[in-house]
């Protein structure tokens, strides 16, 4: 406020632009004005008056908003302060911006952008989620399709090579031969109908159409029943199958169709997961839950168990966990998803305890009712015939069902090959297949198929793919990656036919990659090519002089050319030794003798006792082309005691006396 006069009481109110106050002061004393002194005081910012001495200007600038009272009061130039003092009211105003309504739409502003912000970042962790899930999702249907498929072909090879033998060669089969077939495409004709079938129920569930038929009845035998229809699968992967029930009878309302695939999928999937020598046991029981009887049934094996891990989600749809290396066969994913929604329909409920490597119990139970028709099984019920209720023994004695051909006297020139397959039936099937041109082996998985080829190594090896302990694809990278067995052909024949398995597999170092269902010419072919193969190279090493010098290539035949290679540098470094002897080369190559004599009678034709005295005939050849040595010096340097034995094996493979070379 300039050039205007102050009144005492006056206010004055300065806009938030202009915050700028300027008083010029002045007493009434004239007598020396420039000697007069000034003070003021603002009540609410200063404690204490301030003095301006003889200064008549007072400048406020930046005050703060809010309402003050400026005081002034002035002095002579004797220092005699007045009495009387001016009093200004002051209301500096604040910017809009700093207003309490700016404030709350400030506060406005800051909640609605919060919400959108949680908002979006809530859309974004859901859209991620979902994401996530769809992703899971697709990674089970890829999942289950891929193991469905496997669940499709191995029993369709089964069937339509069984088919082909009993159609090709009608003559050649017994009837117990041809009933044994005929059972053979049974047995897994109706695998793949229960499989099919398990995918409808799915459906049905799912769209809430699946109907339950239910009879009254006791269902303990027809509990019997389920299991032995299961011995055979139990018989062949060796494991003890046994039912108990502290009860006589347990009469209930029970779908026989329904009870069947519940009982079926908990009992096959414990046999899966239980080793050799293991044991599964069903027990059922009446108990009571929240005031009502219900069936209890309790699934118990001695398997490999399930990780804490997997427990939560064991029961969803296309799920598997992840320790399928343990199972003896592959599976789908929706065996337990149907029969947890099963039980569900049935007012029950499933659960699950598991302790890895000790085994795990499926415990089921559903209310217990009797409202059905009491009496004989429905007609419309699915299945063939009811046997009458047996008692199943608490022990039944296992032995395997792999074949085991008998050997006669021409089978010990036949080629070996050894068979690594987890399905029985597919192991008769091919057995069927081979056993009249080659001798067979057999492992049950990939584990002891490496275990077996290792001990036997054998002329050609035929492997599934998907096996528990370890996979085609594992066996690949052991057996040709091991000095003991690079050289033997092996087939992978499985399931998984797509062109990724098949890069996987041949990339592996596999000879050869069939699919399921395969034709029994073509797997015929394949092992005579492969085998025809081998003798070619056999050929290629039987004259030990012939070896290649270069041997820093990857082909299987230069694989085969290092090995060969390095057991003759071996022998040259003992040439002259006449006690060196197979026993001091297995030592120097860390291989037993029957796995060397196997391994080079398989690459170069000579068993190891005639690969050495090859090697010493070829060196004494070249050193007698020089001229230096008498017949005599020769044979004692490349190890012959003997000259006349030396003369002798001399002719008879160069066909001239070592005098005339």
């Amino acid at each position: 406020v300039q050039y205007e006069e102050v009144i005492n009481g006056s206010t004055y109110t300065l806009p938030p632009g202009n915050r700028l106050l300027h008083l010029h002061l002045a007493l009434a004393d004239y007598s020396n004005p420039a000697g007069n002194q000034f003070a003021y005081k603002i009540e609410g910012l200063d404690q204490d008056w301030n003095y301006l001495g003889t200064n008549h200007d007072l400048r406020l600038d930046h005050l703060p908003a809010g309402t003050f009272m400026l005081r002034l009061r002035g002095a002579d130039n004797r220092g005699n302060w007045s009495s009387q003092e001016i009093a200004l009211h002051l209301v500096v105003q604040t910017f809009w911006y700093k207003r309490w309504w700016a404030w709350l739409l400030y506060a406005v502003l800051l909640a609605a952008g919060s919400f959108y912000f949680y908002r979006f970042q809530l859309q974004k962790k859901i859209a991620q989620k979902e994401a996530h899930r769809l992703q899971e999702l697709d990674t089970f249907k890829s999942r289950f399709f891929t193991n469905i498929t496997h669940e499709f072909r191995t029993p369709l090879t089964v069937i339509l090579g069984t088919t082909e033998q009993l159609r090709g060669d009608n003559q050649r089969w017994t009837d117990d031969g041809k009933q044994r077939k005929l059972l053979l495409i049974k047995r897994n004709g109706e695998g793949l109908l229960r499989l099919i079938n398990q995918i409808l129920d799915l459906a049905k569930l799912e769209s809430n159409t699946l109907k339950m038929n239910f009879v009254q009845g006791d269902v303990l035998p027809y509990l019997r029943y389920i299991c032995e229809s299961l011995h055979s699968l139990a018989n062949a992967q060796n494991v003890m199958l046994r039912v108990e029930s502290p009860e006589l009878e347990i009469v209930i309302d029970y779908d026989p169709e329904r009870l069947l695939q519940i009982v079926h999928n908990l009992l096959s999937n414990a046999i899966k997961f239980t080793p050799s020598g293991g044991r599964v046991t069903l027990q059922a029981d009446r108990t009571t839950f929240q005031k009502l009887t219900n069936l209890r049934l309790r699934v118990s094996d001695t398997g490999a168990g399930i990780p804490p891990e997997d427990l939560p989600n064991i029961f969803d749809r296309f799920y598997q966990a992840d320790n399928l290396e343990k199972a003896k066969s592959g599976g789908t994913g929706i065996g337990l998803a149907l029969t947890r929604e099963l039980v569900e329909q049935m007012g029950g409920e499933i659960s699950v305890i598991s302790v890895v490597g000790t085994g795990c119990t499926f415990t089921a139970r559903w209310p217990i009712t009797h409202l059905a028709e009491y009496g004989p099984w429905h007609r419309e019920f699915p299945l063939e015939a009811f046997r009458a209720p047996v008692k199943i023994p608490a022990g039944i004695a296992i032995t395997g069902t792999y074949p085991n051909p008998v050997e006669d006297a021409a089978d010990s020139a036949r080629p070996g090959l050894l068979l690594i397959e987890d399905n029985p039936d597919v192991v008769e099937y091919l057995a069927a297949c081979l056993q009249d041109r080659y001798t067979l082996d057999f492992a049950y998985n990939g584990r002891a198929g490496i275990e077996k080829a290792l001990e036997t190594i054998p002329d050609l090896i035929i492997s599934d793919v998907m096996m528990p302990e370890k996979t085609g694809f594992e066996v690949c990278d052991s057996l040709k990656n091991d000095e003991r067995t690079s050289h033997i052909p092996l087939i992978l024949l499985t399931a998984k036919a797509d062109i990724e398995s098949r890069i996987t597999g041949l990339g592996r170092g596999a000879d050869a990659y069939l699919a399921k269902p395969f034709h029994q010419e073509e797997l015929l072919l394949t092992v005579a090519n492969l085998l025809e193969a081998r003798k070619k190279l056999q050929a290629r090493f039987a004259n030990a002089a012939r070896l290649p010098v270069a041997i820093n290539a990857t082909t299987p035949e230069v694989v085969e050319d290092a090995f060969v290679q390095k057991v003759r540098s071996i022998v040259e470094a003992h040439l002259s030794d006449a006690a060196f002897s197979v026993e001091h080369l297995c030592r120097a190559l860390a291989m037993s003798q029957p796995q060397l004599h196997r391994k080079l009678t398989a690459v170069t034709g000579k068993n190891a006792t005639l690969f050495i005295r090859a090697v010493r005939l070829e060196k004494a050849k070249t050193m007698l082309l020089l001229k230096e040595k008498s017949v005599s010096q020769v044979a004692y340097a490349v190890g012959f005691e003997d000259p006349k034995y030396f003369s002798r094996v001399f002719v008879e493979t160069f066909g001239v006396a070592p005098s005339k070379v």
